[in-house]
């Protein structure tokens, strides 16, 4: 990769480049030689609600049928046994013009997918797969009409972006840099390790206040052996064990009710109750070490809280 190849990928917005990442695993698994257009498009439109996906459902595109035409385009390409993928000639182009189409019409600090269609759009020889011609019936016209809707909609409307963005950095900070004060002159994390926490974690404690946990019946015994070991000085982690089904859960929910209701001990009622989303944490994680990262944000940020955590 040259170096106005990675200065050009560092333009994309997260959504775009964890998409990227996930194109390249999937060359890498099919054992093509280049990282094509239609396998970042595959990795787009698997992703979730971003641009591309919010102007399918706009448009009611069979996406099926698009992912379906984008696959069996892919299954054509022929196999190597060459190590390491490159981005194919078209891909660099395609980044090249959706940086000029952002930066120089609409001043945008990064590439979203909205201008990656819209530099196909100007540029249709870039996409080969056939199957994927609903990309290319819309206008440059129309995609500027849209924009409203996707900063509406969009997974890659900026605020959300800026989130991914900092849950999904390195935060290397000492215990001092790692809180902030609020304009209460209350202590919190700062954005970046709250971004993580909020990212790949469900704060069980809130869902308890905000009435979306059902009552726990008949597990009383084990949550209050749960609160005692919680309490003690030391060796005060308490291990659910059990088969699928049996009520693992159920005891955290009720220890988050407990801890909601303020029925439980003084040193337990600022806790809160997170479970760690493995789903999130590893999604896109296509790039070696992001994992990792990830999991050292989440546990950085749980260490650092200014109130208590239980992970």
């Amino acid at each position: 990769m040259t170096t106005h190849s990675a200065h050009l990928l560092r333009r994309l917005n997260p959504y775009c480049a964890q998409a990227l990442a996930g194109a390249a695993t999937l060359c890498q698994t099919r054992a093509h030689a280049e990282i094509t257009v239609e396998h970042w498009l595959l990795k787009l439109l698997e992703q979730g609600e971003g641009d591309i996906t919010v102007i399918a459902r706009r448009y009611e595109w069979d996406m099926d049928s698009l992912w379906q035409g984008l696959l069996s385009h892919l299954d054509t390409l022929p196999r190597t046994v060459q190590g390491k993928p490159q981005l194919s000639a078209a891909l660099q182009q395609l980044i090249k013009n959706a940086w000029l189409d952002a930066s120089l019409q609409e001043n945008a600090d990064a590439v979203r997918s909205v201008h990656l269609m819209a530099a196909l759009i100007a540029t249709p020889s870039l996409l080969v797969a056939e199957a994927a011609w609903p990309l290319l019936s819309l206008s440059t016209t129309q995609l500027q009409r849209l924009l409203p809707l996707l900063d509406n909609q969009s997974d890659e409307r900026p605020e959300v972006q800026q989130a991914a963005a900092l849950a999904d950095s390195p935060v290397n900070l000492t215990d001092e840099a790692a809180t902030v004060t609020s304009a209460s002159g209350q202590p919190q994390l700062n954005d970046a390790l709250q971004a993580a926490l909020d990212k790949f974690t469900l704060d069980v404690t809130a869902k308890a206040r905000a009435n979306q946990i059902d009552p726990i019946f008949g597990r009383d015994s084990e949550i209050r052996q749960m609160i005692d070991i919680l309490s003690r000085r030391r060796k005060n982690n308490p291990i659910l064990v059990g088969e699928p089904g049996v009520g693992k859960t159920a005891l955290v929910e009720g220890l988050a009710l407990r801890i909601a209701d303020g029925n439980v001990p003084d040193s337990l009622k600022t806790v809160s109750v997170r479970t760690l989303d493995l789903g999130l944490l590893q999604a896109g994680a296509g790039v070696k070490g992001e994992f990792e990262q990830r999991l050292k944000n989440v546990i950085e940020a749980v260490q650092q809280s200014p109130s208590p955590v239980l992970l």
